[in-house]
C-alpha cells in the first residue's frame, strides 16, 4: 500500500472538488468512486437428532432415556471477511475526450466504479461459495436386523430381540479382544475389518434406540458499508434452537459489529500541490483503515482490519498524465478507489 501510494504522492493534486463535478460538458467517459463494502460470511452448523422407533425402550434396556421428539441445535462455527466497492453517488466524476487529454477509454464495474483507465482490469473473481463436505451414507438398522427381528408382531418384542442383538455384538467384540472367538483373524487387517463391522451393526442398530443424529452446514453472506460514524449496531441475532436470525429478531442474542476508524497513513498525506488548477476530474482515493469486530455477550467473535474509501480522502490526479506529451495506464482497486498501478510513456 505504502509503495503505490508514494508513486502517486508527486502527482496528487490537492484541489477541491467542484459541485459540478458529474456534469458532462464534453464527450467523455463518466465514473464513480467506491465506497468498501464489507462482506461477512457466517457459518452455521445444524445438528438434527430424530426419535428412534423403540426410544421408549432404550431406558429398559441401556439405562439411557432415548428422545421422543426431534430436537435442533444450531452453533457457529466459522466467520469470514471480504471487501468489495459500490458505487458512492457523491462521488461521480466525468472525464472528457478532447484533443487536450489521451484518453482513450476506461474500464468499470457494471456498477459504475472506475477501474482502469487507458487499459483493462483483470476481473475480479468472486468469493467462492461454501459446499459442505460429502456426508456418508445414512445406516439403515433393517440392514442389520435378523428375520426373527423384522417379524416381530409388536415393538415390545421388537425392542427385546434388537437389545439382544446388539448384547451379542458386543459380546462377540469382547471375544474379539480377548482372542477368544471362534473364528480369529489371521492377521491386524482383518482384526481391523471384523472391529469395524461390528461398530456399524451396534451403531445402525442403536438408531432405532437412540436416533439418528445428522450435520448440516449453511452459509450465509451480509453486507455492511461501515461509515466513521457508525460505532456500534446489532449485524444479526443467533439461537441455539432457531439458528441465524434477523437483528430485529429478538428471539436470539444480538451478534454486534463494532467498527473503529484508524485513520490514513500519515507518511502519505506530504503530496505535492499544482501550481495552477485544472478543469480535470480525475478522482482517486486515499484510502484509510478500518477496523471491524464481531462480539456477543461481551465476547470477541471475530476481527477484520482493510482499507476503506470512506474512512480515506478523495485526490485529484494531475491532467499533465494524459497531456499531448505525455499519456498514462492507470489501475484502480475497485473496492477501495486507490492506485494500484500507474505506468506513464511518451507521446511521440
Amino acid at each position: 500500500m505504502k509503495n503505490i501510494k508514494s508513486i502517486i504522492a508527486a502527482i496528487l493534486l490537492l484541489t477541491c472538488m467542484s459541485a459540478n463535478a458529474g456534469e458532462k460538458k464534453t464527450e467523455g467517459f463518466e465514473y464513480f468512486l467506491p465506497k468498501t463494502a464489507v462482506r461477512m460470511s457466517v457459518l452455521v452448523e445444524k445438528t438434527t437428532t430424530k426419535p428412534g422407533k423403540l426410544a421408549e425402550f432404550s431406558e429398559l434396556y441401556f439405562q439411557k432415556k432415548g428422545i421422543t421428539t426431534q430436537q435442533d441445535n444450531y452453533r457457529i462455527v466459522g466467520v469470514s471477511f471480504t471487501t468489495t466497492g459500490v458505487p458512492d453517488k457523491d462521488l461521480r466524476f466525468f472525464l472528457p475526450v478532447d484533443k487536450k487529454h489521451s484518453i482513450l477509454s476506461i474500464d468499470c464495474d457494471p456498477n459504475g466504479v472506475l477501474r482502469a483507465i487507458n487499459t483493462r482490469a483483470k476481473r475480479v473473481e468472486e468469493p467462492a461459495p461454501f459446499t459442505p463436505s460429502a456426508k456418508p451414507a445414512p445406516l439403515n438398522p433393517n440392514d442389520y436386523m435378523s428375520q426373527d427381528i423384522l417379524s416381530a408382531g409388536n415393538l415390545p418384542k421388537m425392542a427385546q430381540l434388537v437389545a439382544q442383538e446388539i448384547y451379542d455384538i458386543r459380546d462377540s467384540r469382547n471375544q474379539l479382544s480377548r482372542g477368544e472367538a471362534d473364528f480369529m483373524p489371521k492377521d491386524g487387517e482383518q482384526l481391523r475389518i471384523m472391529y469395524a463391522q461390528l461398530n456399524k451393526q451396534e451403531a445402525a442398530l442403536m438408531q432405532l434406540f437412540q436416533g439418528t443424529t445428522t450435520t448440516d452446514t449453511t452459509e450465509t453472506v451480509l453486507t455492511f458499508v461501515p461509515e466513521k460514524t457508525q460505532k456500534d449496531q446489532v449485524a444479526f441475532r443467533f439461537s441455539r434452537k432457531f439458528g441465524l436470525l434477523t437483528a430485529d429478531d429478538f428471539s436470539g442474542e444480538p451478534y454486534r459489529i463494532k467498527v473503529d476508524d484508524l485513520g490514513l497513513d500519515e507518511e502519505e498525506l506530504d503530496v505535492v500541490e499544482s501550481a495552477k488548477k485544472e478543469d480535470f476530474q480525475l478522482g482517486v482515493i486515499l484510502p484509510g483503515k478500518m477496523r471491524m469486530t464481531l462480539s456477543a455477550a461481551g465476547k470477541k467473535i471475530a476481527q477484520y482490519e482493510a482499507w476503506a474509501a470512506q474512512f480515506g480522502e478523495v485526490k485529484m490526479l494531475s491532467g499533465m498524465l494524459f497531456g499531448k506529451k505525455l499519456t498514462s495506464k492507470i489501475l484502480l482497486d475497485s473496492a477501495t478507489g486507490s492506485v494500484v498501478s500507474l505506468e506513464t510513456e511518451p507521446l511521440e
